[in-house]
C-alpha cells in the first residue's frame, strides 16, 4: 500500500511541464495506480484532448511512480526508464480537458534491467486505453 505523498514529481525521473500523473493512490511492487487530472496547458493536449501520446506517457509514468515509491522505500535514487516497445495498444477515446483518469499497472515479467507491464486507464468509470510496455530502467 502506498503512503500518501505530496510531490509526486519525488517518485519520478521526469518533471513539469511532462509529469502524466498526479498521485499515487497504490503500490505494492507488482500493481500500482495512480489519478491524473488532464490541464489545458498539459503539452500533450491537442484539440482539446490528451493525445494518444499523452495516454502511453500516463501509462508508463505510472510504472515509474510505482517504481520511484519502491526506490524510496529503500532509500535509493530515482531511476530513468525508457519505453523499448509498446504492444496491443488499444485507445478507445482521448479524454477531454479537466477529466480525471485513473491508471492502473501490474508488472508481468522483470529481465535483468527490463520490465513487462500490462496498463489500463479509465475515464468517468470506462476504460479508455489499455496496452502493454516494455520498459528499460537505467542503470
Amino acid at each position: 500500500m502506498a503512503d500518501y505523498i505530496h510531490d509526486i514529481t519525488a517518485l519520478l525521473p521526469q518533471g513539469p511541464p511532462f509529469v502524466m500523473v498526479d498521485k499515487l493512490l497504490y503500490s505494492d511492487g507488482h500493481i500500482t495506480c495512480t489519478s491524473f487530472r488532464i490541464t489545458p496547458g498539459n503539452p500533450l493536449v491537442e484539440n482539446g484532448r490528451l493525445s494518444a501520446a499523452g495516454l502511453m506517457e500516463n501509462i508508463a509514468q505510472t510504472a515509474a511512480a510505482g517504481a520511484g515509491y519502491a526506490a524510496r522505500a529503500v532509500n535509493e535514487s530515482v531511476r530513468s526508464g525508457y519505453i523499448i516497445s509498446v504492444k496491443d495498444l488499444d485507445i478507445r477515446t482521448l479524454p477531454e480537458i479537466e477529466a480525471e483518469l485513473m491508471t492502473e499497472i501490474t508488472i508481468t515479467a522483470r529481465v535483468a534491467d527490463i520490465i513487462v507491464i500490462s496498463g489500463k486507464t479509465t475515464c468517468h468509470g470506462k476504460v479508455i486505453a489499455t496496452g502493454e510496455m516494455k520498459i528499460l530502467t537505467s542503470v
